[in-house]
């Protein structure tokens, strides 16, 4: 039986252990003995206490197992995906790192690793919709919208992270880079605010965040590409009120002889305000468009808390897509040495087949309405 090393157990960590388990021996290591204990409770897995940032204990932890999974916040991705690549082991990461990891493409050719970056809802899901139909249509247009978000609307923020704060806020901070007729176009992060409405949800307010990632360089055919995230409207007003009055600023200040900041001192207050609890109702909500001059393919995402497993809706969705891409490695279906993005593992069939059937048999349902401008397909 494989052993599988997960580095992380926040939620989502939580939610990747919980169905690797089944069919793998797994461990999650953390810094986090409250993460560590929940992992142990609720599932056969067994726990290490580690801090990641110890690169020679690390090295040394990766080397016991057979893949790893990152599943750690995004500004210790990088460093962690170079440490399980020079270890020369298969992986699978959800970490959302700023940095470009298909850097590390040739490093991971020389040492024969296979890994998949970006593989959870999104960027993840977009990703793989898009690969599996670039060689199938002439794609013109490719936008998607995606939120998580609390069933119970809690001002002011109205919003719970089911991740670290640090990286939603450099979501919010981060320019937003799309396409826009074949050059790529680089727009405010939280600019070109509209308003959608969806059915099961009522009206949510859209804005432009940078997830697009390694799809802008990677189906160079398509002209048009757009990113928007997903909150309840009045939402983003106070993002915006913060980000002017300075406290999302990386640059350091001084408060009685203290140096400090201000984007650190905001992600640890706003950890506790926006932290969601285990059992709290949300769910993920997402729309995926792909557009030319006669076809349109519209593909919807709905998702919930789960009361049977206590797994929130993004962990769930973020989580069961990473372990399509564990099993993906496993068991030979995608095995190229390097770097892999999504939608470049999506065009090969099986690939993209085996993904959306394994999101399926664990609820979590991708539904796909195809059309021509004159009619239905």
């Amino acid at each position: 039986m494989k052993r599988i090393l997960i580095l992380g157990a926040g939620m989502v960590g939580r939610a990747i252990a919980f169905d690797l388990s089944k069919r793998y021996e797994v461990t999650s290591a953390d810094i986090s003995d409250e993460a560590l204990n929940k992992v142990s409770k609720m599932y056969h897995v067994q726990t290490i206490k580690f801090d990641i940032r110890n690169k020679e204990q690390l090295s040394n932890l990766i080397m016991q197992y057979d893949f790893i999974v990152s599943a750690v916040p995004g500004f210790l991705g990088y460093e962690t995906l170079k440490t399980i690549i020079e270890c020369k082991k298969d992986f699978v990461d959800i970490s959302f790192l700023p940095e470009d990891a298909l850097t590390l493409h040739e490093i991971a050719k020389q040492n024969n690793v296979c890994g998949i970056v970006d593989m959870g809802i999104a960027p993840g899901v977009p990703n793989l919709v898009a690969g599996y139909y670039y060689n199938r249509m002439n794609i013109n247009l490719f936008e998607y919208m995606v939120g998580g978000l609390p069933k119970k609307r809690v001002y002011p923020f109205q919003y719970k992270a089911p991740f670290s704060p640090v990286d939603v806020l450099e979501e919010y901070t981060r320019p937003a880079r799309h396409k826009i007729n074949g050059e790529m176009v680089v727009l405010p992060a939280m600019s070109d605010a509209e308003y959608v409405t969806f059915d099961k949800v009522g009206t949510l307010e859209a804005f432009n965040t940078d997830g697009l990632r390694s799809l802008l360089y990677t189906l160079p055919n398509i002209p048009t590409m757009r990113e928007k995230t997903l909150r309840y409207p009045g939402h983003i007003d106070l993002i915006k009120a913060l980000q002017s009055s300075g406290f999302l600023s990386h640059q350091p200040i001084t408060i009685n002889n203290q140096t400090v900041v201000p984007f650190d001192v905001t992600a640890r207050i706003l950890f506790d305000n926006w932290k969601l609890n285990d059992t709290e109702p949300e769910f993920t909500i997402m729309k995926i468009t792909l557009k030319n001059n006669e076809q349109s393919v519209v593909i919807d995402v709905y998702d919930e808390y789960d009361e049977q497993t206590q797994l929130s809706s993004m962990a769930r969705t973020t989580g069961f897509t990473a372990t399509a891409g564990v099993d993906l490695i496993i068991n030979g279906y995608f095995r190229k040495s390097g770097i892999y993005p999504p939608e470049l593992v999506a065009q090969q069939d099986t690939c993209y087949d085996y993904v959306i059937e394994h999101l399926k048999n664990r609820g979590i349902h991708i539904n796909v309405s195809e059309s021509l401008i004159t009619g239905k397909l």
